[in-house]
């Protein structure tokens, strides 16, 4: 019964508009985000959080033995609004009652909230990730079938040359020339093209191995 009224008595954050997302990658190096549970899914989260140089403050009642080996700041207790204070991104990975409290706090912040499996919490939502060096593809599905994020990024992986970065290299070196020579984005994609050919074709060819059964 006191469950009861506690979750009646949280506030409900106003709906999301629907409507296009923007895709952005964010520089959390050195800022703090606020990761609202302690449970399973929150230690996955806190691992991404913490490769991307974030400074992860988790906050739950209860919080597993992983979460405390990790580095992150914690706060054992129930969320209150004031634990986002001074935060520059939130991860809700708790309970849908909690979350809804987690979103409305982030609103009145104006900040966004990543609601793990959680579509109408979330202001944010992160996709399926693939990396390679410093390549880094994202798919987002807007909330509505993660697993099918994490399929397609499984698909454009196994696909991807394994040589991808020094594709990378190549575009890097050229950019700054391109700059210098004002060459416009339209032109600078043909050329990068041209010059990703060369990396191939100037590359011994392998012997061609006969079919099966022939000389």
């Amino acid at each position: 019964m006191i469950q009861e009224q506690y979750n009646m008595s949280l506030p409900t954050p106003t709906p999301e508009p629907s409507g296009p997302l923007f895709p952005a990658f964010l520089k959390l190096t050195g800022r703090k985000v606020v990761l609202v549970g302690g449970g399973l899914v929150a230690v996955g989260k806190c691992g991404g959080l913490q490769a991307a140089g974030a400074l992860v403050t988790v906050v739950a009642p209860r919080i597993r033995p992983e979460l405390r080996t990790i580095g992150s700041q914690l706060v054992e207790r129930a969320f209150v609004p004031s634990d986002l204070d001074d935060a520059w991104f939130v991860v809700a990975a708790a309970p849908p009652e909690i979350n809804r409290a987690v979103a409305a706090a982030a609103m009145e912040r104006r900040l966004f909230v990543n609601a793990v499996d959680d579509q109408q919490s979330a202001s944010a939502y992160a996709g399926g990730v693939l990396r390679r060096g410093d390549i880094t593809v994202a798919f987002s599905t807007g909330g509505a079938a993660p697993a099918l994020a994490g399929l397609l990024r499984e698909g454009l992986d196994a696909v991807l040359p394994p040589e991808i970065e020094s594709w990378l290299k190549v575009a890097a070196d050229l950019r700054p020339g391109w700059q210098r020579d004002g060459v416009p984005m339209s032109e600078r994609r043909p050329r990068l093209l041209e010059a990703l050919s060369r990396l191939y074709a100037d590359r011994p060819r392998s012997p061609s191995v006969p079919p099966e059964g022939r000389p």
